[in-house]
């Protein structure tokens, strides 16, 4: 037996020392542990969640129902006043009335960074694939708040003849009788609704740091056998992009997704404030149902469209927030032990025939 260096080779022997750098090149990487803080966080991005993907149907029900009877309740009874009351009060003046200011402010920067990342760097799809979905958003709310006002200044009047003009009777000091569909109503639905389904770009997010880690090690060590990984087609210039984008946004999409958690819980306090303290039933109730219509033509029907754009939320050029594979798609070394038609060894019968004998495989002796 002769010795060189850490390495001892003999007739029956091949041992490795210790300092063999060779000895880790194939051992696949593992994710890294998560810090107390980390941990802390995606506790809590878990419960924003559970709030913001409570099932929609569910939710939309809930909000028909609650303008249709709650609202008939507010007609003929009068609620005891409170701070929600008043028109003057802090979430009604610097929150509602400026609503769609407050969806936009934390969706674009979240659909820009989310989109920027799963479209690896992708300037013209993040536009026309993403972006877009808001710039349609921004239009039809614009369309149909506009649309509101019109209805309610054309087809309403002055509680005094001299006056047939809103802006000049209210000025007066009178007040303007007119059908005014609740623009309360509509952006309180309509923007927690659009913050719901651009947040669920979130579903699938943690997944994709084991995605690159497993990406990058199959082509380190020029794994040409077949895999399920997603990112299998990109180039080496989008992972890189990818990797750089994930790290570097994801504490910002984390903490927007708290915000709009958050944001999307004060809109339906103050739509419960709207609808027992202000419009009358028929008002609150059409604009509702605008609201839902709007959200379903848009995300449920013209998005979902293929080949025509824009794309849902986290559609990128690869597919991250899907239903993981199931058992019979996962590659054979995954596949665990069964017991199906006798014993088994990582997928090997412990008992098989030869010559009418049966005999364990060699790797179960």
């Amino acid at each position: 037996m002769t010795s060189r260096g850490n390495s001892f080779k003999g007739p029956r022997m091949n041992f490795k020392g210790p300092n063999d750098a060779s000895e880790a090149k194939g051992t696949k990487p593992i994710r890294e542990a998560a810090s107390i803080l980390e941990v802390f966080v995606l506790m809590i991005v878990h419960i924003c969640k559970k709030l913001l993907f409570f099932d929609t149907n569910l939710k939309i029900a809930v909000y028909l129902g609650a303008l249709f009877l709650l609202s008939l309740v507010a007609d003929v009874l009068t609620f005891p006043k409170s701070y929600f009351s008043r028109s003057d009060n802090v979430f009604n003046q610097y929150f509602v009335k400026i609503g769609w200011f407050w969806t936009l402010f934390l969706t674009v920067p979240y659909v820009l960074m989310t989109s920027y990342t799963t479209c690896c760097g992708k300037r013209t799809l993040i536009a026309t694939a993403h972006l877009s979905r808001l710039f349609i958003a921004t239009l039809f709310w614009y369309t149909w708040t506009t649309l509101f006002n019109v209805i309610e200044t054309k087809y309403g009047r002055c509680n005094s003849r001299l006056y047939d003009d809103k802006t000049n009777c209210l000025k007066s000091g009178h007040f303007w009788n007119g059908f005014d569909i609740s623009g309360h109503c509509f952006i309180l639905i309509y923007s927690s609704l659009v913050m719901i389904e651009e947040a669920r770009a979130i579903i699938g997010w943690e997944r994709i740091k084991d995605y690159i880690r497993d990406e990058k090690y199959s082509r380190s060590i020029d794994e040409r056998s077949a895999s399920i990984n997603p990112l299998k087609n990109i180039n080496n210039d989008e992972l890189n992009i990818l990797k750089t984008s994930y790290e570097n946004f994801t504490p910002y999409v984390r903490g927007l997704l708290i915000s709009m958690a958050l944001l999307q819980l004060l809109w339906d306090v103050m739509l419960v404030s709207t609808i027992l303290y202000y419009h009358i039933m028929v008002e609150k109730f059409i604009s509702g149902v605008i609201a839902i219509l709007t959200w379903f033509v848009t995300y449920r029907v013209w998005y979902t469209l293929p080949s025509i754009l824009p794309n849902m939320p986290g559609e990128g050029i690869f597919k991250y927030n899907k239903e993981k594979p199931s058992a019979a798609t996962n590659p054979p070394y995954k596949k665990r032990m069964s017991n199906a038609n006798g014993k088994h060894f990582m997928g090997m019968p412990l008992n098989r025939k030869e010559d009418g004998v049966e005999t364990a495989p060699e790797e179960a002796r």
